[in-house]
C-alpha cells in the first residue's frame, strides 16, 4: 500500500502525518509512508486544500486532519 500525505509542511499537514504513521504502526500496515509538499504535485491531485490523504493514488482525505477512526476507514482497516 502507499500513502501519500500531501501538504506544504503547515502545522496541521505534521499532524494529519502523525495519525496515518500511528495508525500504521498500531495496526500493522505494509505500507510507504511518502510526504509531499510540491504544490504542482499536490494540484495533480485535484486538491485545493490540505493536509490530503491518497491511497494508492486515490484521494481519502482532504482539507483537514483525519481522526483516526477516519485513516483507519481510509485504509480498510
Amino acid at each position: 500500500m502507499e500513502i501519500k500525505i500531501l501538504g506544504t509542511g503547515c502545522a496541521k499537514c505534521k499532524t494529519a502525518q502523525a495519525v496515518v504513521e500511528k495508525v500504521v504502526a498500531e495496526n500493522g500496515v505494509d505500507a510507504t509512508i511518502t510526504k509531499v509538499e510540491d504544490i504542482m504535485d499536490i494540484m495533480k491531485y485535484n486538491v485545493m486544500f490540505t493536509p490530503a490523504i491518497v491511497v494508492d493514488e486515490v484521494v481519502k482525505i482532504k482539507g483537514r486532519v483525519p481522526s483516526e477512526k477516519e485513516v483507519k476507514q481510509a485504509l480498510g482497516i
